[in-house]
């Protein structure tokens, strides 16, 4: 018996690699692919990164979810590619439901004075990626933070912040956690809300969140 596979591009959070995917589970119908980060080009828009992203989807009418600002990035890639639906985890849909901290600093500029060059260790990285709330989920994520070349790093960092999209993409799905200390929510509209679910709910919610993207692509 033949049957079509579900085929599913995951984007990771800023600086983790395909791991932070390990604990989803799907049926045996669908295949997923993990679109690990590429070193930015000198200079090179989010857009431009976007279809050099984009660009490595082998399958038509595929499947997007991004974390982070890994769904700020599917998001782009959107502009290049027509998904059969777009997910996103633990992200923001426009630079509206941005926090103030991150508004502030790309006003004032100020992510250019975060020296990445000096956060490469762990401990400092995770602490840039998912925040400094709690140390035990701090060690839970660390361990999954693989890109640490400072091109990158600042690359991302800018255009996490400075993101100025102002219009939530058509039928985008958006899946949040209520306690995301990154990207409160509290500024976030239109989401379904993962009870106690934390920025690093991807991992440690991965039972709950499969069920739900099961459902929602099925739908």
């Amino acid at each position: 018996m033949s049957y079509q596979k579900n085929h599913i591009y995951f984007v990771p959070g800023m600086a983790a690699g395909a791991e932070i995917f390990k604990n989803l589970t799907f049926p045996d119908n669908y295949e997923t692919h993990v679109l690990e980060w590429l070193i930015p080009e000198k200079e090179e828009s989010l857009a431009d990164y976007a279809k050099r992203m984009a660009s490595r989807i082998k399958e038509p009418d595929a499947i997007l979810i991004g974390v982070s600002f890994g769904g700020v990035v599917v998001q782009e890639m959107c502009n290049f590619y027509a998904p059969k639906k777009i997910i996103i985890i633990s992200s923001v849909k426009t630079s509206k439901e941005l926090p103030r901290r991150m508004k502030l600093a790309s006003l004032t500029k100020a992510y250019k004075l975060i020296p990445t060059s000096l956060v490469l260790s762990v401990d400092d990285l995770t602490k840039l990626s998912v925040g400094p709330r709690s140390k035990k989920r701090l060690t839970l994520y660390q361990e999954y933070l693989h890109v640490r070349d400072k091109r990158y790093l600042d690359w991302a960092l800018e255009k996490m912040i400075t993101w100025d999209n102002t219009e939530a993409k058509e039928g985008i799905i958006h899946i949040h956690g209520e306690k995301d200390p990154v990207f409160p929510i509290k500024y976030i509209n239109g989401s379904i809300i993962i009870k106690g679910g934390t920025h690093i709910m991807i991992l440690n919610k991965a039972r709950k969140i499969s069920k739900i993207l099961y459902e929602l692509i099925e739908e």
